[in-house]
Parts: C-alpha cells; sequence; structure tokens
C-alpha cells in the first residue's frame, strides 16, 4: 500500500456510510452536459466514491473510473448500483497507470490536486494520451487563494493551480474555457464554504 492509498482509504473509512464530497457531481461538470453526448467514452480520474462517474453513465456514456482506493470503489460500486448505472471501476494508481492511447472522447479530472509538481507532470500527460482526436480534457481544481480559505483541498500551495500553469501544461490542447473564480461550494462535508476555484475546458486536436 503507498501512501496515497493508505492516506485515501483512512478519509473514505471514516466517513462510513456516508460519501466524503456528497453524491452529486461538481457544479463545473453538470454545467457541462451540453457537451456529452449518448454512447461517447469518458474516463474519470482519481474518481473517488463516484459521483461523477456515476452521473456521467446517467447521461448515457461510456465510463471508465480509475482510483487508487478500494475502499472508494466499494463505495462507488454501491453508488452506482443504487442509481442503476454500469461503470467500469479500475482499482488503480493514477501514477503508474498504463494510460491507453487515444481511448476516450472526455477525460474528466476533478479535484485531483493529490499530485506533486513531478507526479503531476506524469499524470498530465497521461491525460492528454488518453484523450481521442477531438476529445476533451474537463479539470477543476483549486487556486493558491484557497490556503486562504481551507475549506477543502491540499495544504501544499505548489499542488494547486493556476490559469498560467495549466495553459503551459496542456499547451498541446486547444483551451476552449479557462477561469478562477471564487463561489461557495456543498459537495459533502470535505468541500463547504467559499473556495477559490479553477475550470478548464480543452479539446485535443483532429489528426
Amino acid at each position: 500500500m503507498n501512501q496515497h492509498e493508505a492516506f485515501w482509504s483512512e478519509r473514505f473509512r471514516a466517513a462510513g456510510e456516508d460519501y466524503l464530497f456528497g453524491t452529486a457531481p461538481t457544479r463545473f461538470l453538470s454545467a457541462h452536459s451540453h457537451l456529452l453526448e449518448v454512447g461517447q467514452s469518458a474516463l474519470s480520474v482519481a474518481d473517488g466514491e463516484g459521483r461523477n462517474s456515476v452521473w456521467l453513465a446517467e447521461q448515457g456514456l461510456n465510463v471508465t473510473a480509475v482510483e487508487i482506493s478500494p475502499v472508494a470503489v466499494e463505495k462507488a460500486r454501491k453508488l452506482a448500483a443504487g442509481r442503476h448505472v454500469a461503470v467500469d471501476f479500475l482499482v488503480a494508481d493514477t501514477l503508474n497507470w498504463e494510460w491507453p492511447e487515444g481511448a476516450y472522447d472526455f477525460v474528466v479530472a476533478m479535484f485531483i490536486q493529490f499530485a506533486a509538481p513531478a507526479e503531476r507532470e506524469r499524470l498530465f500527460r497521461g491525460m492528454v494520451k488518453a484523450l481521442k482526436p477531438g476529445g476533451r480534457l474537463l479539470l477543476h481544481g483549486y487556486t493558491p487563494k484557497q490556503l486562504v480559505y481551507g475549506t477543502g483541498g491540499p495544504k501544499a500551495v505548489e499542488n494547486l493551480y493556476t490559469g498560467e500553469l495549466l495553459r503551459e501544461s496542456f499547451a498541446s490542447l486547444e483551451i476552449e474555457e479557462l477561469r478562477e473564480y471564487e463561489t461557495l461550494m456543498q459537495e459533502g462535508e470535505a468541500h463547504r464554504g467559499r473556495s477559490a476555484l479553477i475550470d478548464l475546458v480543452a479539446r485535443r486536436p483532429a489528426d
């Protein structure tokens, strides 16, 4: 068991029957439902307890979800069963996973800021690799100002995102949306209160 798995499994286990971040998708993801089409494929990265992958499946997508914590995946399977949808749940470390080439119409990465800078570079490369030509990356996270609010997210500033960082990291993609903003969040017990957020929608150029 590596440190990431141990940390997250303990957090998800401590929540008991509750879902740490709730069971609704992130507001950012649901706000982009107009991009989705029935039958498209999506990969949910570091999916946690399934709130985003299950919602994507409810929209008629074929969804794969990768998550390091078997505790979280067990809860995600229960959520999917209760919502009567199918998700291909994989227990795997996204930092050491063999990312498929050009496999998905969407790669969805919500609050994946567990990765330090060196790990993040490898993670981001894998996410880009997994996109089909014409596929889109949907990424959502915290900016450094989140450290002022302390209402969720990592405590290490180097794990947080800026617009400049994301433009550089995804320079090979066509950026369709990139914005930083502040809002009140109510996503389970772990994301609650005023938060400093950043959204990215970027498209892999068609071959």
